[in-house]
């Protein structure tokens, strides 16, 4: 899959070594997809413009990473029918969590699905975004089904490897 199917924002360039995890991810699956720099609060006209010509370039799902008051996926939410993904970063002395919380709670009738803060909420967003092109992709549905089977195969390792370095209780 060469095309572009992901759209994967970011609030500012500082996000970029976390947000690189979601697009490992979407490599993984050989799922095309683009990144912008894009704000809700500083580059208000863009990102609306970005959200409003998204569907027409043919992007099917829209993830966006932001730290901080985190508006950015609900922003997009508001100006695009299609499913948005939000990943809350570390961007502030709160943690994540003023971003987690930013980003989760979204007035009924705007959805953004949320997925952890970090790395692993980047990694899992872009998951998500193979599960929902997957219900149009055949490929990808055994793209995944083969992932998951990858993951057990490791911690069955893991697994092996712990019991072998540990001795007994007696």
């Amino acid at each position: 899959m060469n095309q572009t199917l992901v759209g994967i924002v970011i609030g500012s360039d500082s996000d970029l070594p976390v947000m690189r995890t979601a697009m490992e991810t979407l490599s993984h699956f050989d799922v095309g997809y683009e990144v912008k720099v894009l704000s809700a609060h500083r580059t208000l006209q863009r990102t609306i413009d970005y959200a409003h010509g998204a569907e027409s370039r043919g992007l099917k799902v829209i993830i966006a990473g932001a730290g901080g008051a985190a508006h950015l996926a609900g922003l997009i939410a508001a100006e695009t029918t299609l499913p948005v993904i939000g990943v809350p970063l570390e961007a502030s002395p709160l943690q994540g969590w003023d971003a987690l919380l930013s980003t989760v709670q979204m007035p009924a009738g705007v959805p953004v699905a949320t997925v952890a803060v970090g790395k692993a909420g980047a990694c899992n967003s872009a998951l998500l975004a193979v599960q929902i092109l997957s219900l149009q992709e055949p490929s990808l549905r055994e793209k995944l089904r083969e992932f998951r089977e990858d993951l057990a195969r490791q911690v069955e390792e893991k697994s092996q490897k712990v019991e072998r370095e540990l001795p007994p209780s007696s």
